[in-house]
């Protein structure tokens, strides 16, 4: 294995977002120099709460952990408590943090951490609204051809959306931010509804992490079988779609994944389709391709990853 890969990771947790990040910290593959965390799934006040719990129960407290912005660039903030719980990790009981909070503002150390690396050493992925990235890209527009590559979980071109007909949920809560990041010029891969509708949390599947028979293995179950209720409800599914750890197993394993580079506008004006990820995938307008969007998983790999290294935790 060569020299790790040096991550940000930006995120809103989230039970999905949880295993995400239990994912990249199992995996010697990544270097994560830092967690963002952005108000989303729920209020900013959980969410870095929230991703402080799962870096003590990865038996990481040392992983620097920074609060950001509290809410959306233009609209109101969405929350999805009705999906993640009151707690957004709902499931597990885990204790309160005590590992701290860092003093410095999210945007600040996304700024100065691209700024401060060798030009293409940080990679960012996104796992949840695109308002961090966004804040920084506005305040500091240099650190763009700096980003090795942006890889986030959002959007939906076959599958439509999950918050409306038209708009998945990261891209939906802060719209405006996906528009920036869209047009900033660093390489983008994609993980839209697309790709994580086919990586499904069967019952065989979450099993298997309890079979580990470790406290992250228990608590990755448990999370697991709060989240996907909601989905199981509504798409008739055994298991609901596990979104975010998509971002992080591509990282790692790419060729589990298959998709097409292609141009990727966010809509912005239309209340109807508020969020919608338009995603040109047979070049019919002569757009510059701006992103690599996802189409392809290949499901039993993916499971195994993760199983294999949250079994390391």
């Amino acid at each position: 294995m060569g020299t790790p890969r040096k991550i940000i990771i930006d995120t809103d947790p989230g039970q999905d977002d949880a295993v995400a990040i239990l994912l990249a910290l199992a995996s010697p593959e990544l270097d994560v120099l830092g967690i963002t965390a952005v108000a989303g799934n729920v209020p900013l006040a959980l969410t870095e709460k929230n991703a402080r719990k799962i870096c003590e129960l990865a038996g990481r407290p040392e992983t620097r952990v920074f609060a950001g912005c509290v809410r959306p660039l233009v609209r109101g903030l969405v929350t999805a408590e009705h999906i993640h719980g009151r707690t957004g990790l709902d499931g597990p009981e885990l204790p309160e943090p005590a590992m701290p909070l860092q003093e410095k503002h999210a945007v600040d150390f996304i700024v100065e951490t691209l700024l401060a690396e060798d030009e293409k050493a940080v990679t960012l992925c996104t796992l949840g609204p695109l308002t961090n990235i966004a804040a920084a890209l506005n305040r500091a527009p240099q650190i763009a051809p700096r980003v090795r590559e942006l890889v986030l979980m959002g959007g939906g071109f076959f599958e439509g959306g999950n918050v409306t007909p038209a708009a998945e949920f990261n891209i939906h809560v802060d719209p405006h931010a996906a528009e920036v990041v869209f047009n900033a010029g660093i390489p983008l891969v994609v993980m839209p509804l697309d790709v994580t509708h086919k990586a499904l949390t069967t019952a065989k599947r979450v099993e298997a992490f309890r079979a580990l028979g470790t406290r992250v293995g228990t608590a990755t179950a448990e999370l697991l079988e709060f989240f996907e209720r909601y989905d199981e409800e509504k798409y008739g599914s055994d298991g609901g779609p596990l979104h975010d750890p998509c971002v992080i197993a591509y990282l790692i394993r790419p060729e589990l994944f298959g998709g097409r580079h292609c141009n990727v506008a966010i809509e912005t004006a239309s209340e109807l389709t508020m969020g919608m990820t338009v995603v040109d995938w047979w070049g019919v307008t002569g757009r510059e391709k701006n992103a690599t969007v996802m189409r392809d998983v290949d499901s039993d790999g993916f499971f195994a990853l993760l199983t294999e290294r949250l079994g390391r935790l």
